[in-house]
């Protein structure tokens, strides 16, 4: 698990191969990611729009923005914790994803943006 702490707000991040549905003969590797939120500072929080950037190991890049997660923008209370579960695929059996959402504080409507950790999409075979 990676994780990191941006204006009080913590993101962690779990991933997870996917062989059932990956097809390396055809150059599919699909990964699952799990995120968790944790607002730690004194005010309510509304994730409105994410921007990741995806790499497979072939140097290939690819970017992805809109709003909320899986279809949501939870608003996320003091002391709480939003999780969801998403996937990627990439096109090698190797690659990493970071990005940021974009948030505002409840409160004032203030902007801030929330880095999202550099993670790594690794199929296990290659770690033997």
């Amino acid at each position: 698990m990676v994780t990191t702490i941006t204006e009080g707000v913590k993101v962690s991040i779990e991933t997870i191969y996917q062989p059932e549905y990956s097809n390396p003969a055809n150059d599919h590797f699909m990964f699952a990611y799990k995120v968790s939120i944790e607002n730690m500072t004194n005010y309510a929080i509304r994730l409105m729009s994410r921007h990741w950037y995806i790499f497979d190991s072939n140097g290939a890049k690819r970017e992805v923005e809109g709003e909320g997660v899986v279809g949501q923008q939870p608003v996320i209370e003091p002391g709480h914790t939003h999780e969801y579960v998403s996937g990627c695929n990439l096109k090698t059996d190797m690659g990493n994803m970071k990005g940021e959402y974009h948030m505002v504080r409840m409160l004032d409507n203030a902007n801030f943006n929330v880095q999202i950790p550099e993670f790594y999409l690794i199929a296990p075979y290659r770690l033997n």
